[in-house]
């Protein structure tokens, strides 16, 4: 039993001692493994060596080998820069917080990131580390490189507590001084970064870049040569950035030195803050150039200072304004102390640079506000400045110069003063002529009333007095006209005023009006014998000369007078001719007379004339007894002349002729056409008439009545109360009881609509309406006239109704009636109202293409006004901007020029720079916009969009202070004109957008 026992525990042990031997020989094995992957860990073959320590630790039951395993596996990614590496070590500290590794782990982490310049990395492993658990080996390598670690990343503070523990540590003391120095050097503590640069200035690593440090220090500290020094010493042995920088404190060193030409090369050569220049770079660079008389470069760099809005920008535009008046750019400097002036920064500096901007504003004209307004305020604002008085004269003379006469007079109107008195009656008068120009002849009148009141210059009262009768004239009151030119005529100083060479022909031209025309022929004549060298003027004197006599039945001095206008061969030689061939009629040379008829229509084929001249030949060979040559002439006529304003007229003159003949029956034919084709017309009654004389004579009286009873214009039973009814309307229209006309022919169209006289009432009643003012009520009559058969009264019809319709802006009805009063008109003065007019609806409508052909029909019109010429010209003009015809635009604008004034002489000169700023001439461009300025001033949108052109030439020209100035100016002072800041918006970001590149001041 007991030897039994033995061999069951002799048999447990062997069983025991080979399960122990089995378990050591596998644990000896994951050792081995293990050592092989610390073996080529240390030899950084981290990624081999991660697939070991992955396996031991995934078949390994220690505990301890599985927290090694883990540990390394960690390493390894965190080496290999694994997304997953910062996991991993956190799951190792997390899995095995017993390790002996763990902070371990954290320091060789922390060292790792450090060592590869990943310092915000770094950072976040050593706040992780017990410090506690740290050697005194390992401490100063920690608190140094953890220091460094906050210093990368600006935490100035705990970088100056964790590299203060190592500053007598014999490895990291000196790097430890050199980094604490360097941060009180960049917070401006230069006593406590010289004593720790001091420290290290002996180790040859640092002397390169203390150099550099102790130059800067020494700049800031007003040591400026010893700054030079040093930055020099340091030059040399810097990089291209540093190098950059001492030039700078160099430079900058002299220019405090006031050593101006030694700064330059320095300043120049300095590169900017990431390759950027900031407003105060600029201006030393610039105001070193200054002190040494080269403008040219001064000013190429303080135009560079963009939107400085500071002290340096203040002495840096004053300055720029001196250089440019140093090199005579009077305009760039203009602009240049209006900036300097509205700046507060140095009190001294903004007055000067007012009185300058105040002198320059008046000598050139001023777009952003009047030169008065320039003026009044430097004096207001300054008004102990000892140039004061030298300002209250060119005060009194701008109000003339600037020709900016609208607020002059507003400037005047709240200054009444004794002293201002001339300027007052200066400027009312010019402002009366600027009115008179654009038409506003009532407002016109009241500034010549003005100016004739002040009483203070002779001359200038003369004038006025002159034109406050052009203004009466033009409204019809030829009394007062009169009266004023004979004022005028009268005054002692009337002869030396420009007016004076044609009062003759003015005075002359009233009494035609009045009907006076002994009088007028008296001073046509005077004009005549005075005045030589005005051909046009002229010519027209003789032709109303000879219509004064012709009036006045002097028919043979007539036509001496109407011969001098076919001498001349001009305008209205055809009207002279044919005035001249009715002369000869009446003075009993008919034979004469027909032949000159003759001759008119072979000389003047053209002519407005030519349906009179066709019809009087025609009477007058009636009247001679040729009877055949007169039907043949009243038959070229009518079919010349289809709807001419004879037509009517020769059929009735045929038929009569043949009645005279005793040929009824061809009589008859033409009578009836008459009735037919124009019916209620005065040659239609006529007709009617004589065609009753020859039913009656012929016994065919029943015949006439049926007749009679197709025309719905005669009413036989109601003749005599259509007649009375009509000539009762007449008859207070006659004497200009207007209210009565108007209840009478209402009457008697509501009585006979188509009665004898309804053409006539309709027309009278349509004239009434008008003259009362009632224009919109006179409509339907006039449309009912000029739907009728051509008559006397088509014409005027068609002028009044187009006029109506024009003044209501009813574009659309008007045009079909100036067409018709186009094709139509036998008066020139309706053919030209009715061409430009049609010119300014086509344009209106943006029917270019029309708009250009009735411009070019005004133009090409002989007897067409300046005025309307100037719209013509603007026409054509406005409608190739449009178009993009940029050829006929240029041209359009070129002729413009030459005849425009006011409103249109501004839009002119304005696209005159356009197309200059177009063809890159900037200088030639920025002549125009300052004309523009100078003599155009009151017309503000036109001077707004000058700016913006003069600012594009100036940026053309390399000068961006001169532009984005005057743009920031348009911005704000020309608020009124959307548009106009659009553009100067758009342009301003565009310039901003490519000054940034180099100038650190402004911002995208």
């Amino acid at each position: 039993m007991r030897k039994l026992s033995w061999l069951f525990f002799l048999l447990i042990f062997v069983q025991t001692l080979s399960v122990s031997a089995q378990k050591s020989s596998i644990y000896t094995h994951e050792l081995k493994d293990f050592n092989e992957a610390v073996s080529l860990f240390k030899d950084n073959q981290y990624a081999s060596a991660q697939i070991i320590f992955d396996k031991v630790k995934s078949e390994t039951k220690n505990e301890e080998l599985k927290s090694d395993c883990a540990y390394y596996n960690a390493t390894c990614a965190i080496r290999l820069n694994h997304p997953n590496a910062d996991d991993l070590m956190e799951r190792f500290v997390s899995d095995y917080p017993t390790s002996a590794k763990s902070n371990q782990a954290f320091i060789e982490v922390a060292h790792y990131y450090f060592d590869q310049g990943n310092y915000p990395q770094a950072l976040q492993w050593f706040q992780k580390v017990d410090e506690n658990q740290l050697s005194y080996a390992d401490r100063d390598k920690f608190n140094f490189q953890k220091g460094y670690a906050f210093f990368s990343s600006k935490n100035k503070k705990e970088a100056t507590t964790y590299l203060n523990k190592v500053v007598n540590s014999k490895e990291y003391g000196s790097q430890a001084k050199y980094y604490l120095g360097f941060m009180a050097y960049e917070g401006d503590d230069y006593k406590e970064a010289t004593k720790y640069f001091d420290e290290v200035s002996g180790e040859e690593k640092y002397k390169e870049k203390l150099s550099y440090y102790q130059a800067d220090m020494n700049f800031k500290l007003g040591n400026f040569q010893k700054a030079i020094e040093l930055g020099e010493k340091a030059m040399a042995k810097s990089n291209a950035s540093e190098k950059s920088e001492l030039n700078k404190i160099i430079g900058e060193s002299y220019f405090n030195l006031k050593k101006y030409d030694q700064a330059i090369p320095y300043l120049a050569a300095y590169k900017g803050k990431k390759g950027k220049w900031n407003n105060t770079d600029f201006y030393q660079l610039g105001y070193a150039y200054y002190k040494q008389n080269d403008f040219e470069n001064a000013i190429s760099q303080f135009n560079k200072i963009v939107r400085g809005k500071d002290f340096v920008a203040q002495n840096a535009y004053y300055h720029l304004g001196e250089s440019y008046l140093n090199l005579d750019k009077k305009q760039e400097a203009l602009n240049a102390f209006k900036n300097a002036s509205e700046m507060a920064f140095d009190s001294a500096i903004q007055e000067d640079a007012s009185l300058n901007y105040a002198k320059l504003s008046y000598e050139l004209g001023n777009s952003y506000q009047s030169v008065p307004a320039v003026l009044l305020g430097f004096i207001k604002k300054y008004p102990n400045n000892s140039s004061r008085s030298v300002i209250e004269k060119l005060l009194i003379d701008s109000y003339i110069s600037s020709k900016n006469y609208k607020e002059a007079l507003a400037l005047l109107e709240k200054n009444k003063s004794g002293e201002n008195k001339l300027a007052y009656q200066k400027v009312t008068f010019y402002r009366g002529l600027e009115l008179y120009v654009d038409r506003d002849y009532q407002e016109a009148a009241k500034m010549f009333k003005k100016s004739i009141d002040g009483q203070i210059d002779a001359e200038f009262t003369a004038r006025a007095t002159f034109w406050k009768g052009e203004t009466d004239y033009v409204a019809d009151d030829y009394k007062n006209a009169l009266l004023s030119y004979k004022q005028f005529s009268g005054m002692p100083r009337a002869a030396s005023t420009p007016e004076y060479k044609n009062s003759n022909y003015n005075m002359a031209y009233a009494y035609f009006k009045l009907k006076e025309y002994d009088q007028a022929a008296t001073h046509f004549q005077a004009q005549i014998d005075k005045v030589k060298d005005d051909k046009v003027r002229l010519n027209d004197s003789y032709l109303r000369l000879g219509d004064c006599q012709f009036v006045t039945s002097k028919y043979w001095p007539a036509m001496d007078a109407y011969n001098k206008v076919i001498e001349f061969k001009g305008l209205d030689a055809d009207y002279a001719f044919y005035q001249k061939a009715i002369c000869y009629g009446f003075v009993s040379k008919n034979d004469r007379k027909i032949e000159d008829l003759n001759s008119f229509l072979q000389l003047y084929p053209k002519s407005n004339l030519k349906d009179d001249a066709m019809y009087e030949l025609a009477n007058t060979y009636v009247a001679t007894g040729k009877q055949d040559l007169a039907l043949k002439t009243y038959d070229r006529l009518i079919n010349e002349f289809k709807n001419g304003s004879y037509t009517a007229k020769a059929v009735l003159r045929q038929g009569l002729v043949y009645y005279n003949s005793d040929k009824n029956t061809e009589a008859l034919v033409k009578f009836k056409k008459v009735a037919a084709d124009f019916p209620k017309t005065p040659e239609a009654l006529e007709a009617v008439s004589t065609a009753r004389l020859i039913y009656v004579d012929g016994g065919r009286v029943d015949e006439y009545a049926t007749w009679v009873r197709t025309l719905d214009f005669v009413a036989v039973t109601d003749v005599d109360l259509d007649n009375d009814t009509y000539e009762s309307a007449l008859k207070q229209f006659e004497q200009n009881n207007n209210k009565q006309a108007i209840s009478g022919f209402s009457a008697y169209i509501s009585s006979f609509p188509r009665g004898i006289h309804s053409l006539k009432a309709n027309f009278y009643l349509a004239q009434a309406y008008f003259s009362e003012g009632q224009k919109d009520k006179s409509v339907p009559n006039y449309e009912y006239v000029i739907k009728e058969p051509r008559s006397e009264f088509t014409e005027q019809s068609l002028a009044r109704l187009s006029q109506v319709f024009l003044d209501n802006n009813e574009k659309a009805k008007a045009i079909p009636v100036l067409t018709r009063l186009e094709n139509e008109a036998d008066f020139p003065q309706n053919k030209i109202f009715a061409q430009s007019n049609l010119m300014k609806c086509y344009y209106d409508k943006k029917d270019y293409a029309n708009s250009v052909v009735y411009a070019d029909k005004v133009l090409n019109n002989p007897k067409t006004d300046e005025n309307v010429k100037s719209d013509a010209q603007i026409i054509i003009a406005r409608s190739a901007v449009q178009t993009g015809d940029e050829v006929k635009a240029r041209s359009g604008y070129a002729r413009l020029l030459t005849i425009a004034k006011g409103e249109l002489a501004a839009e002119a000169l304005y696209y005159d720079a356009y197309f200059k700023n177009k063809d890159g001439k900037f200088e030639a461009s920025n002549v125009a916009v300052q004309k523009l300025a100078k003599n155009y001033s009151a017309y503000r949108y036109f001077g707004a969009k000058g700016l913006i052109l003069m600012a594009k030439n100036f940026y053309g020209l390399k000068d961006s202070f001169q532009a984005t100035y005057i743009l920031d100016n348009v911005i704000q002072n020309f608020t009124d004109f959307p548009d106009v800041v659009s553009e100067a918006q758009t342009e301003l970001d565009r310039i901003n957008a490519e000054e940034s590149k180099t100038n650190s001041s402004i911002s995208k």
